[in-house]
């Protein structure tokens, strides 16, 4: 079983990311909070380049993972509030807040939700469509939910040294519309990816 992505194109994407991680750990002003946030590029990367000969991932998902992991080096880097992006959108559209913090969160449901699928398709441990998509759908708000607990955790240890990581911008209703996001994340999975999701899984279990 061969991934469709060559070892280059995957020694390049994780070569990049290596590189983001350096760059922005130096430029950071708030390396704590970067920490927080690049934390999980920093475990998932190596576990997925180890498992790549063994249980390598559609091309779809290898992607995905990567930009997700770009937004979190950035989003770390600047802190979610503070992304310049953010301010720029925030004013073409009129927002209240800096919308960057929601782009991560939408891909908090839409890259786990992703790789739910992946496994439990080809492990056929859920065969009906409409289960499988609720079944996606949940373990994604899940991990959102461990998200949000992380994040209150860290809001108690640290006391207001959480803040910028946290991100919230004075919405009382951050922690819902975050997992809202992440919802929207999930079923544009089901939704829009199903299908090339699945002939590409099909491909890889030639």
């Amino acid at each position: 079983m061969q991934s469709t992505l060559s070892p280059r194109l995957l020694a390049c994407g994780a070569a990049l990311l290596l590189a983001l991680i350096i760059l922005t750990g130096i430029a950071t002003a708030d390396r704590a909070t970067w920490l927080m946030e690049v934390t999980p590029v920093i475990i998932v990367v190596p576990l997925l380049w180890a498992t790549v000969q063994r249980y390598p991932l559609t091309p779809l998902l290898y992607v995905l993972i990567f930009f997700h992991a770009v937004i979190l080096i950035v989003g770390g880097m600047y802190t979610y509030a503070k992304v310049p992006v953010g301010f720029e959108v925030q004013s073409w559209l009129g927002l209240d807040r800096n919308p960057y913090d929601k782009l991560g969160h939408f891909f908090q449901g839409l890259v786990p939700a992703l790789a739910a699928r992946e496994i439990l398709l080809r492990g056929a441990i859920v065969r009906g469509r409409r289960m499988l998509a609720f079944i996606v759908c949940c373990i994604a708000l899940a991990i959102s939910a461990l998200y949000e607990l992380i994040e209150w955790w860290a809001a108690l240890a640290l006391g207001q040294g959480a803040d910028d990581f946290l991100g919230t911008q004075g919405d009382p209703w951050d922690t819902q519309s975050d997992m809202f996001c992440a919802l929207l994340g999930a079923l544009f999975t089901v939704a829009a990816l199903g299908k090339w999701h699945s002939r590409q899984i099909a491909r890889l279990s030639r």
